[in-house]
């Protein structure tokens, strides 16, 4: 009798714990990264998934094509700075950036909720045109459904982007060596607290912009000048602090922050006062970290600062091989702190 091959899939996700997906599973937290790592990780389990970057970097004979994939979900639609059509575009661009590729092709996929204004679409693909020509990206195919109305909130877009890589170095965590200079390329926290005033009516004394733009120029400046990059992340969801934690916890290394060197402009933290808010658990969708050798400090910093999006780069740590995996911030008054990721998220829908 032939037996029964059948192969069955166990769920590693604690079902009991959450048998039903919350809004925390995709705001950047330790939620969002157990759901990927024993959900989505160990389904599809394979070498390039392994690397944890945002991109895959597909073996080809001839070339290093780059592959991502995203999803943009952000209420509302339209906001200071941006709308999710730019959105989209940049952060598929971003993503490329982040393993050093030069950015070519996206595809996007619209999942409309019936009766969607036909102008606000229009706005959105022109949006679109406007941040993939900016880029001198394609956008090459894509797909439309439309969902029942009350089941789509508007509408959400998916992107796929492929990219190339020009250059030989490896930039990923586990790159980073003990004496990289930890690097930001400016202020942090106004995507998230843009979308937050715009959603709940706030104001402020001044109004708050989104901080929505690509990446790949300067970084693809920077490795066409011979720049030694070990890694380098977008600081999305989560912001600043869950992308260092998830690094440290890759490499093995221990990360130490000086909190006086993290840029934040003064209605921002002023406003993440008034809401308890931390910017550097805010969102950003022109913001990155990088790492790179101490000895490249000064060249980075000249080539990041003539950009005038990235005029406020600056280091704002250093890596040791102490304490495997771990994040500390030296505080204004010199006391020292662990830095952690947040188990849920400070805003949901923000990208």
């Amino acid at each position: 009798m032939r037996q029964n091959n059948e192969v069955k899939f166990d769920c590693p996700l604690p079902l009991n714990d959450y048998p039903m997906i919350l809004l925390a599973h995709g705001g950047g937290g330790k939620l969002m990264h157990e759901l990927i790592r024993n959900i989505f990780a160990a389904a599809f389990d394979n070498p390039m998934l392994e690397t944890t970057l945002d991109s895959a970097v597909l073996n080809a004979e001839n070339d290093r094509p780059v592959f991502t994939t995203d999803s943009y979900v952000v209420h509302p639609l339209f906001f200071p700075g941006g709308d999710i059509g730019m959105l989209a575009v940049n952060g598929t661009i971003n993503d490329l950036a982040m393993c050093g590729a030069r950015p070519r092709y996206i595809s996007a996929g619209f999942i409309i909720e019936e009766g969607f204004s036909t102008e606000s679409l229009w706005k959105i693909a022109r949006s679109m045109s406007r941040a993939a020509r900016q880029s001198m990206v394609d956008i090459v195919t894509g797909d439309t459904k439309v969902v029942d109305r009350g089941r789509g909130h508007g509408v959400f877009i998916n992107t796929a982007g492929i990219g190339f890589v020009e250059h030989g170095f490896s930039i990923k965590p586990a790159s980073i060596r003990a004496g990289d200079v930890i690097i930001v390329n400016g202020d942090l926290g106004r995507h998230g607290i843009a979308i937050m005033a715009a959603r709940e009516g706030l104001s402020f004394e001044s109004q708050v912009e989104s901080d929505c733009a690509p990446l790949a120029e300067t970084v693809l400046t920077l490795l066409d000048a011979g720049a030694e990059i070990h890694c380098m992340r977008d600081l999305t969801r989560g912001g600043l602090a869950s992308a260092l934690v998830e690094i440290a916890q890759i490499c093995g290394m221990k990360f130490s922050l000086d909190e006086l060197l993290i840029p934040v402009r003064e209605d921002i933290r002023g406003a993440c006062e008034i809401l308890g808010l931390d910017p550097i658990y805010v969102a950003n969708e022109g913001r990155l970290v990088l790492f790179a050798p101490e000895k490249d400090e000064k060249r980075i910093l000249e080539i990041m600062r003539s950009d005038l999006d990235w005029h406020d780069s600056r280091v704002i740590g250093r890596v040791t091989d102490q304490i495997a995996g771990v994040v500390t911030m030296r505080s204004s008054i010199g006391s020292e702190r662990i830095v952690d990721m947040l188990s849920g998220e400070q805003l949901p829908r923000i990208c």
